[in-house]
C-alpha cells in the first residue's frame, strides 16, 4: 500500500478531525454501493479503509511516522528485506490482514485490533458500518444481520360508516408517498396494520409502518360486535297506523316499513348493513323504535279525552 497519507490526501501534520473529515469524504465517494460494476473504486475504496485504519489508530500512526511499520501494519525490515509478517521492500504489498474489497469483513484479524468505523458511518450511509446490509462480524467471526432501518408509526382517523363498508383508505408516508390501504375483515377501534419496507431505511433494508386505526365515532351508530344499532323516533299515528320512514345505514338511507301497531322499544332487523366479519359475511343493522310523544300538544289532548286502555299493561309484576 502507497503512503497512507498521500492515499487520505493529507499532511503528516494532519489532525485526527482532517483525517477523519478526508476519509468520511473518499468513504463516500468510493463507497461500492454506489460504484456498482466499477472494481477500480471498491479497490480505492478498500485501500482508503486501511489507510484510515492505521492514521486513526495513534499508537500505530506513531509508529509509522517512526519508521517502525511500514503502511499495512507489518514490522519495517532492516535494509528492505522481508521481516516478520511481511515482504521485500519493507513490508508493502504484504498481508492485509483479512480486508475485502467488497466490505469490512475481517477486521481485526491476524491478532491485530481494527478500528471501529461505527462513528463514521453512523449517519453516513444510514446506520453503523453503512455496507448496505452486509453485517458485522459476531463473536466467532460469525455475521450478525445488519440491522434494519426503524419502524415508523401512523395513526388513521377512519370515519364510522367507511370503517363499516371497508373502504379503501389513503395513507401518505413520511416520504411524502401516497398509498392506498385496504381494511381487513372484522376490522376493530384501536387495531394495527404493518406495512412491510414501508418504515426508514437501514443497512439491513426498510422498516415497516405501523398504522394504527382509529374509527370515529358516529352521530346516531353504535356498534355492537359486528352489527349496527341504530334508534329512531316514530310520531305517535306512525306507531299506530303504520308507516314507511326514511333512515339512514352504512350504505345510504334507506324506506323502512314500520308495521301498524309498532310499540316503543320493538326492534327490526336490516341483513347485512353491520361491519364485516372475519369471514367475509356482514353483521346487521338493529333498529330500535322510539316513539316520541310531544310534550304539550292541544289537538291531541283534545283528541284523546275520554279514551282510557282498559288493558292491565304492569299486571305481570304482581305488585
Amino acid at each position: 500500500m502507497a503512503d497512507p497519507y498521500s492515499i487520505l490526501g493529507v499532511a503528516r501534520s494532519a489532525s485526527e478531525k482532517d483525517i477523519k473529515s478526508a476519509y468520511r469524504a473518499l468513504a463516500k465517494e468510493l463507497h461500492p454501493d454506489r460504484n456498482a460494476g466499477k472494481p477500480n473504486a471498491a479497490e480505492r475504496f478498500a485501500e482508503v479503509t486501511r489507510a484510515y485504519d492505521l492514521l486513526s489508530d495513534k499508537d500505530k500512526r506513531a509508529r509509522f511516522d517512526r519508521g517502525e511499520i511500514d503502511a499495512d501494519g507489518n514490522p519495517a525490515a532492516p535494509f528492505g528485506f522481508g521481516g516478520a509478517g511481511g515482504t521485500a521492500g519493507g513490508g508493502f504489498g504484504g498481508a492485509q490482514r483479512g480486508y475485502r474489497h467488497d466490505g469490512f469483513e475481517g477486521f481485526g484479524q491476524g491478532g491485530q485490533e481494527g478500528v471501529d468505523l461505527g462513528d463514521i458511518f453512523e449517519g453516513l450511509f444510514g446506520g453503523r458500518g453503512g455496507m448496505g446490509g452486509g453485517g458485522s462480524a459476531g463473536p466467532g467471526g460469525r455475521r450478525r444481520p445488519a440491522p434494519r432501518g426503524a419502524n415508523v408509526t401512523y395513526t388513521l382517523k377512519v370515519p364510522f360508516d367507511e370503517a363499516a363498508r371497508r373502504e379503501s383508505q389513503r395513507v401518505t408516508l413520511a416520504d411524502g408517498k401516497t398509498i392506498d390501504l385496504k381494511l381487513p375483515p372484522g376490522v376493530i377501534d384501536g387495531q394495527q396494520m404493518r406495512l412491510g419496507g414501508k418504515g426508514e431505511a437501514g443497512p439491513g433494508g426498510f422498516g415497516d409502518a405501523i398504522v394504527t386505526i382509529e374509527i370515529q365515532p358516529s352521530p346516531y351508530f353504535t356498534r355492537e360486535g359486528d352489527n349496527i344499532r341504530l334508534e329512531v323516533p316514530i310520531a305517535l299515528d306512525e306507531a299506530i297506523a303504520g308507516a314507511k320512514v326514511r333512515i339512514p345505514t352504512v350504505e345510504g338511507p334507506v324506506m323502512m316499513t314500520v308495521a301498524p301497531g309498532s310499540t316503543s322499544g320493538k326492534t327490526l332487523r336490516l341483513k347485512g348493513r353491520g361491519f364485516t366479519r372475519k369471514n367475509g359475511e356482514r353483521g346487521d343493522q338493529l333498529v330500535t323504535l322510539l316513539i316520541d310523544i310531544p310534550a304539550d300538544d292541544a289537538d291531541l289532548k283534545t283528541r284523546l279525552e275520554g279514551w282510557r286502555d282498559g288493558r292491565d299493561l304492569r299486571g305481570k309484576f304482581a305488585v
